[in-house]
């Protein structure tokens, strides 16, 4: 089955809020999960890896430096299914 970015979207944003215990309803895509959630480089990266298991991709370093928001992550991990 292949899915949408509008679906990649939606399973980022579930898994954040999961991830960091806030309601769904609070994230929008464009969202800077840095300031959203105020964590620091190594908590991106945790969420980065449950990320990656989750869609059972692997995203290069260079690929996702610099990356801060919600749409642009799913948008790297649809690129990568």
């Amino acid at each position: 089955m292949t899915r949408t970015i509008e679906q990649t979207t939606e399973e980022v944003l579930e898994l954040a809020a999961a991830h960091f215990k806030v309601a769904r309803a609070e994230l929008k895509p464009d969202d800077d999960f840095f300031k959203k959630f105020g964590i620091d480089s190594l908590q991106a990266l945790d969420l980065l890896t449950r990320l990656e298991q989750h869609f059972r991709v692997e995203l290069p370093d260079y690929e996702v430096q610099g990356v801060s928001d919600f749409k642009t992550l799913a948008e790297r991990i649809q690129a990568r299914l």
